[in-house]
């Protein structure tokens, strides 16, 4: 979706990288950046720009896939603001779905507990 407006608007840009595991395979990251730009095109076109920095910055490879999302408010984002959504068809069963694509187990993260 994109604005009909010529002033920027808020947007949001995932980007997928990978880099060189310390163990077996690779890592793989995606990570969303926040944008004021005039379209979605400029977005992307920003958020790629910016993501050949980051992946070389932390030796890494920008996989050139960026998918964007735009926040219809034209304020900054609020707390609770909807950033980034994806659906996705599926078969599988929740936890299966989960597991395939979420909580594989060789995720690098903690429980928030565990802080």
């Amino acid at each position: 979706m994109t604005s009909e407006s010529d002033e920027a608007q808020w947007y949001t840009v995932r980007c997928i990288f990978r880099s060189d595991s310390d163990g077996d395979g690779f890592l793989y990251e995606e990570r969303v950046t926040l944008w004021h730009a005039k379209d979605l095109d400029d977005a992307i076109a920003l958020a790629e720009a910016e993501a050949a920095e980051y992946a070389e910055n932390i030796e890494a490879e920008y996989l050139g896939l960026a998918q964007a999302y735009f926040l219809p408010d034209s304020d900054p984002p609020t707390s609770s603001a909807e950033v980034f959504s994806l659906v996705r068809e599926s078969d599988l069963a929740p936890t299966d779905y989960l597991n395939r694509f979420f909580a594989s187990g060789r995720e690098r993260q903690r429980h928030w507990h565990e802080q």
